[in-house]
């Protein structure tokens, strides 16, 4: 998924800088009107319900875009650490033979009737594997589904979906537990919601919005989430107000006026209360290329966001 016009990425959480820099190359990036182009479509499939949620999303974002979709299942040798070295080649010869039995029941469904596609099983490193088939693809667009751990359950056994939205150069589409279970029909907006920290990073993020808004004449809210230290009644308030506004150019093809907000409160709670009033269908929000193990850190705002989301994140990498 990309505007045809490329850009820079997006970063949740950076720090803010004075100045105008991300709002200039959001204007530069939005001046060019172009549509969001998905022509290949990578939909991340570990057979769980999750996963099969965001199928739905996938075939229908394909039927909109006449995209093709790659179904891609990797197949994780580490997760058979206990298993002796004895037994392992049998174990993995089961445990292949069982994703090829699921991927046949997704094939013999009919889901993806009328939508050209590929199935591609592989072994090893997880994330190794999929930059391999971003690249060998060129993949628009990544779908994956997320059961939203949390706490001891993530530390154990990690996220697949936040390693894969921190980690791929093109945007991620990540269908959590809360969002709804089938897709709108051709993936139809209504509702957009954009969420920026003002950080450099924040063009492409912007981009996206406001192009899917502009393409399926979707209502759009922009929102900034001010630290709960700051009072409402605070000078800085109004001055965020207004780069908000500075993001959407003058004559953007918006089929009605833009909303702009600014909440108070911590980052994932903001967006998630504007997501649930606004009735959104889509968040869009950036994130930054992890210098860290994020499976043993605190849920960063981007992986607290898609799991308790009402609607499926569009994240996009800077």
């Amino acid at each position: 998924m990309k505007p045809e016009q490329a850009g820079e990425s997006n970063a949740w959480g950076g720090a803010e800088e004075e100045g105008s820099a991300s709002e200039g190359f959001a204007m530069k990036l939005m001046d060019a009107r172009t549509r969001v182009a998905v022509r290949n479509i990578l939909m991340a499939v570990d057979f769980s319900p999750s996963s099969n949620g965001a199928l739905a999303y996938a075939t229908a974002l394909a039927h909109r875009y006449g995209s093709r979709i790659y179904l891609a299942h990797v197949i994780r040798p580490d997760v058979y650490q206990l298993v002796s070295p004895e037994a392992m080649e049998t174990v993995l010869e089961q445990t292949r033979h069982y994703a090829e039995q699921q991927m046949a029941k997704i094939l013999v469904s009919g889901r993806l009737r009328g939508i050209p596609h590929q199935v591609l099983l592989g072994q090893g490193e997880l994330w190794t594997i999929f930059s391999k088939l971003i690249d060998e693809h060129e993949i628009d667009l990544v779908v994956v589904g997320t059961q939203g751990r949390t706490g001891l359950e993530k530390m154990l056994i990690g996220s697949v979906a936040e390693r894969v939205f921190r980690l791929a150069a093109c945007p991620v589409l990540t269908v959590g537990p809360r969002a709804p279970g089938e897709a709108p029909a051709d993936a139809e907006l209504q509702q957009v919601l954009y969420a920026t920290d003002f950080s450099p990073e924040s063009a492409c993020a912007a981009a996206y919005a406001l192009s899917l808004a502009q393409e399926q004449q979707a209502a759009l809210m922009l929102l900034h989430v001010m630290d709960r230290a700051h009072e409402p009644a605070s000078a800085e308030a109004p001055a965020a107000l207004e780069r908000l506004k500075a993001l959407v150019p003058p004559g953007a093809d918006l089929w009605c006026t833009p909303r702009y907000e600014v909440e108070f409160g911590s980052a994932a709670d903001g967006i998630l209360k504007a997501a649930g009033e606004y009735k959104a269908d889509l968040i869009v929000m950036g994130v930054r290329h992890p210098d860290f193990s994020f499976s043993h850190l605190p849920p960063a705002t981007a992986y607290k966001v898609v799991c308790r989301a009402p609607c499926p994140v569009l994240t996009v990498r800077g």
